[in-house]
């Protein structure tokens, strides 16, 4: 199993903060039948509360790779990315799951 990391920066101001977070829970069609799926968690930081991390869990890299190419992906980032900070690149990392307790699930 692999986790994508991504982090994201909201502009200053609740409002874009609640936009992101709405549009966020809207992102999850995109992987929600996949089955190479696995899960999906959204944080927001306590000391810094416009910083998001996002954590989605797949099968394989493929896997999630077949997700961000459907139909409807690519745009829904771009309505995602307007309460966003502007940067250069898209921070997303890859991470192999090594141990697993079950932390924050229900």
């Amino acid at each position: 199993m692999i986790t994508v990391i991504s982090q994201a920066w909201t502009k200053p101001g609740e409002e874009h903060a609640r936009a992101y977070i709405a549009l966020n829970e809207e992102f999850g069609r995109f992987f929600r039948d996949h089955p190479g799926f696995r899960g999906r968690q959204l944080l927001r930081g306590v000391e810094d509360p416009t910083h998001f991390t996002h954590l989605r869990w797949f099968d394989s890299v493929e896997s999630y790779e077949e997700c961000t190419r459907a139909d409807g992906y690519v745009e829904h980032t771009v309505v995602m990315y307007e309460h966003l900070r502007p940067y250069d690149s898209y921070p997303r990392e890859f991470v192999e799951v090594v141990l697993d307790e079950g932390v924050g699930r229900s």
